[in-house]
């Protein structure tokens, strides 16, 4: 959506227009979509660090913060060129920097916090589908387990 809206990818974005640009229209963006009830929003890593994100994500949808250490992002992330802020010569050092940052921000906001690991997509998913089952937030017909 945000790719979208700026006509270009974020990290053309970032680059020519910076940080604070980028965050602006981020925050549109999260407060336009958290404004209807359906759908999943999946936020970048930055998302949390505008208190009105962390407003918007919290009182209009649940929050699944799917939590991952700095030495497993890095495993997944580290040939990833569209990363702005990864693009330093130590990005495991900045993947440290920002998760003592951004995850108590994202414990703040979350309703649910996953441990991700190293599950497969479809069992962090199903992980996800049993937890809002059992806060009632989805019935099992409507998962479709």
């Amino acid at each position: 959506m945000i790719e979208r809206q700026i006509g270009c990818s974020i990290r053309e974005y970032f680059e020519r227009e910076g940080e604070d640009r980028f965050r602006d229209v981020e925050e549109s963006v999260i407060d336009e979509l958290t404004q209807s009830p359906n759908g999943v929003l999946s936020t970048g890593g930055g998302a949390v660090l505008r208190p009105a994100n962390r407003r918007h994500l919290r009182d209009r949808t649940q929050v699944v913060y799917l939590n991952s250490s700095p030495d497993e992002l890095f495993r997944r992330l580290r040939h990833d060129v569209n990363r702005p802020l990864l693009q330093v010569a130590d990005p495991l050092s900045r993947l440290r920097e920002l998760y003592v940052q951004r995850d108590p921000l994202y414990r703040e906001t979350a309703h649910f916090v996953m441990e991700t690991g190293r599950p497969s997509v479809a069992t962090l998913v199903n992980m996800i589908v049993v937890q809002l089952e059992l806060a009632g937030l989805l019935l099992p017909e409507q998962s479709g387990r």
